[in-house]
Parts: C-alpha cells; structure tokens; sequence
C-alpha cells in the first residue's frame, strides 16, 4: 500500500513540474531550439521530447522510492506513477484546448498559452482526444522510466565497466580508479552536467524576457542556498535575510555608481559586498547566540527591517541615495569589454549559482555541515556531545550572509540600480518560503522551489496582486500533504517519516 502511495506521489511531483513547463511556456521554446538545430518546420519534437523526458524520470523515481525488486513491481509502480502524471497533463491540455474552443481568451491570464504552444500539446485534435492521447503517451513514458532504471540496477552496467577498465590496467591504479568512480555518484553528476549544459546554452535561444526571467530565477537560487545553510542545515530561523541582501546590493552601488567618486571596478566590488556582508552576519548573530525559535526569528526580522529604514532615512542619504536609492550602478567588464547586458549576466548569475551550490554541497559532507545538522536537531544534545554550538552559529550566521551578499551584488549590478523598497520583508519571506517548499537541506529542492515561487507570477502574470495568497495556500498544503517539501535531502526525508511514524504508532 505504502508502495502505491510513492508511485501516486512522483507521478503528482513529475505531473506538477510538467504543468509548470507547459504554463511557463518552455515547451515552445525547446520546440524551438530543437527545430533550429535540426532544420525542421515543426516544434513538436522538441516540444514532447521535454515532456517525455519528465515523464522517464517520473517512472524512474517511482522505482526509487518503492524500492521495487522484481520486473512485476517495477511496471506497476511505472504504471501508477505514469497514470497519475498523465492524468494531470491530459486535464490541463483538455481543459486548455476547451477553453479555446469556447472562445475565452486564456492569453489574458496565462500569457505563454498562445494558439501555437496550444497546438503543440493537442496535436491538432479535439480536447477530449488530445486528453487521452496525452494520457497515453505519459503513461507509457512513466513506465519505460521505470523498467529504463531497474534495468540499471538489475545489470549494474557500473560494475561492469569498472570491471573492463580494471582488466585493462595494471591492479592497484584500477581498483583506485574503479573506488573513485564509485564514490562519485554517476547519475547525479550526469543530471547536473546536462543541467548546467542546457542553462549555458538556453541564453543563445531564449529572448531578453525570458534571459530577465531566468536570472531572477537564478538570484533566487543563490539567496535561497544561503539561507538553506542557515535554516535547513543549522535549524536557525532568520526572517531578516533580505538585510545580507541589501549590504552587498548597496557596497557595490557606493563603489562603482558615479555619484560617490569612488568608481572602482564590478569585480573589486564583489568580494568587498560579499566579506561586508558576511562581517554583518557574525555581528548579528553575537548578540542573538542564545535565543532560538520564535525569539530568533522576530530578533532577525526587526534587524532586516532596521537595515530598510535606514537605508531610506535622511540620515544615511549621503551613503544610500534615501528614498530615491542609487542608480548608475556598474556592471562586469571583461579585458576592456562590457558585459553587463541582460545575455551576458546570465552566466554570472550561473557561475553564482555554481559556485554557491559547491560550496553547500562540500558543506553538507563535512565535519562542519554535520555539526550544523547536529545542533539543528537537537542543540542541547549536541552540546553535551562536544559541539561548541555558539561557535557554528556564529559560522552559519558568516556563510548564509555572505550568501546573501553574493546575490547583492549581482542583482544590483543587473539593474543598475539599487533602493530600500528592493529589500522589504517580502523578500526574506519568498526565500524562506522557497526554502521550506522546496525542500530543506537539498539543493535540487532549493532550485525547484525557486522555480515555482518565482515563475508563479510569470505564469499568472494578470493575477500577481493575489501572490501572497498564493504563497499561503501552498505553504498550508505542503505542510500537510508533503511537509518535507517537493525535493527533500533524503535525509530530511527519513527524519520527519520516522517522527510521522512515531506519532501514528503513539496513538
């Protein structure tokens, strides 16, 4: 029973992410891409080679989480993951597709469904047959992902090169090399590497809307990775996040904006905004080492909205442009080269992302992460067992503002500008929010959560003023129906499943 809940709930996950690609309008433009590449008049392999590619990795995660050891239970888990995927997609293009026909304008809400993304998903057909059509095809993706990855594991074709290169080589630099590899996690380095090839390669084909919108993205990814250090890795609640923010953002507009004489470089600026930053996180949290919980949070919120007031007081206007902020702010220039347009920030929002996401992953296998995770479990056992909690605080604190600074400094650079209202209290609650939904503690959950929190308004654009309403309902249901979020560190996972068993076992 237990196995058919999993294979439902990643083929709702997969179902989710494929409705957000379809809403979001990427399957038009990867049907682009695609057809440019190969010369073809029609988007729609592109399109369903997307689609299909979700739908294989919705069918493989079900095997995954059912842990399923036999052919028979690997086609069913397949089965269900694929039909509960498909029926999502197929409501959506069915729903779609009538809407269309009875003449409501969907464009008016929905603005990357035009009558081209439309025909993509139906084929051409009439909604009810389109709907199946769809629910066929998903359905069958679902189960070749699932057969696709117990096949895998069945052969262990890892194993089986390993042991071709060692009969190759001379013993001892095999079996060091074969030991490597196998600590190396393969999937999970072959999943990254494609990711990072699409995302250098999407900039060429994408607009400068959707170039802005991807580097919003992916600033919240930066932000939401340092603050996964301070919340999902260390258990300390911090709502004045956006203050780190708004350090980096105003250390590179008083260095580089004309206004102050100053004029220094982008990339001098940098490493000042982040160590500025990160200085600000260590004063904070001295004061603060002995509060936790709730203390904590409102401690933080009042020092997040003390660094927005007086940013737009009069009496800083001298540093901080007050109300009217700092324009003119430099970009990044390479050899005598500007490159501060929107298409070639993108890729230093990239290696942001890139650099943020080594670091927290080398954190979460070292000495240090594991005295985080410690005291985010339980501080007062961590102490008795010799973590010398206030200093990691104190360092959790340093590393999650220096963070935040990081992405300071791209995003007003991006701009060229910078001011208070860029910094409120909605910023340190949509990066906790993307955080929790995602998932604490992982990075792929920290990067899918930016993606749905950030690119809701881009896909609702016309009803953005009902946002927060949107963030409330998500977060309500997340905590009920998946409360370790979309995609857990399956540490965090195992955690909060053994705390649920507990207290049904209790009762």
């Amino acid at each position: 029973m237990s196995g058919m809940r999993s294979s439902f709930r990643s083929g709702l996950i997969v179902g989710i992410v494929n409705t957000f690609i379809v809403l979001l309008g990427i399957t038009n433009l990867v049907g682009t891409i695609v057809a440019e590449w190969f010369s073809i008049s029609s988007k729609l392999l592109g399109a369903w080679i997307l689609l299909l590619a979700v739908a294989l990795w919705g069918g493989a995660r079900a095997v995954r989480s059912t842990q399923a050891s036999t052919w028979k239970d690997t086609s069913v888990a397949g089965l269900l993951a694929g039909v509960s995927h498909g029926v999502i997609l197929a409501v959506l293009v069915g729903l779609l597709a009538s809407l269309v026909d009875a003449g409501v304008t969907v464009r008016e809400v929905l603005v990357q469904i035009s009558p081209d993304a439309l025909e993509l998903l139906t084929f051409g057909l009439p909604p009810v047959v389109a709907a199946l059509v769809v629910l066929a095809i998903i359905t069958v993706g679902g189960v070749s992902g699932a057969l696709l990855a117990y096949a895998s594991a069945r052969y262990q074709w890892q194993e089986s090169l390993a042991a071709v290169w060692k009969n190759a080589q001379e013993k001892v630099i095999a079996l060091s090399f074969v030991q490597g590899v196998q600590q190396f996690a393969y999937t999970r380095l072959i999943v990254y590497a494609v990711g990072l090839a699409i995302l250098l390669v999407f900039p060429f084909f994408a607009g400068q809307y959707w170039n802005y919108t991807l580097g919003t993205v992916g600033l919240y990814v930066v932000l939401g990775l340092g603050l996964n250090i301070v919340v999902g890795m260390a258990g300390l609640l911090h709502l004045g996040y956006a203050a780190f923010f708004a350090i980096g953002g105003y250390t590179v507009a008083i260095l580089t904006a004309p206004q102050f004489g100053i004029e220094w470089s982008f990339w001098v600026a940098l490493p000042i905004g982040i160590v500025l930053a990160a200085l600000t996180g260590v004063l904070l949290s001295l004061p603060v080492l002995r509060m936790r919980g709730d203390y904590l949070a409102i401690v933080t919120l009042g020092f997040g909205e003390i660094i927005r007031i007086l940013a737009k007081s009069d009496a800083l206007t001298n540093f901080t442009g007050g109300p009217r902020g700092v324009r003119d702010v430099a970009g990044p220039s390479l050899f005598g080269i500007d490159v501060s347009s929107e298409f070639h920030f993108i890729y230093v929002i990239i290696l942001g992302i890139v650099l943020a996401a080594v670091i927290t992953s080398r954190l979460q296998n070292s000495r240090l992460g594991r005295a985080f995770m410690a005291m985010r479990e339980d501080e007062d056992v961590a102490q008795t067992m010799g973590v010398y909690t206030l200093k990691y605080k104190v360092l959790a604190f340093a590393i999650g503002a220096a963070f935040a600074g990081l992405g300071g400094v791209i995003f007003a650079s991006r701009n060229q500008f910078t001011g208070p209202e860029d910094y409120t209290l909605l910023v340190s609650v949509n990066v906790l929010s993307l955080v929790i939904i995602g998932g604490m503690n992982s990075i792929p959950g920290v990067i899918l959560g930016a993606l749905v929190l950030k690119g809701l308004p881009e896909m609702l654009r016309e009803l953005d003023d009902y946002r927060m309403l949107a963030f409330g309902a998500l977060l309500i249901v997340m905590m009920i129906l998946r409360p370790e979020g979309l995609w857990p560190s399956k540490r965090r996972a195992m955690e909060l499943r053994e705390a649920t068993d507990q207290e049904a076992s209790s009762l």
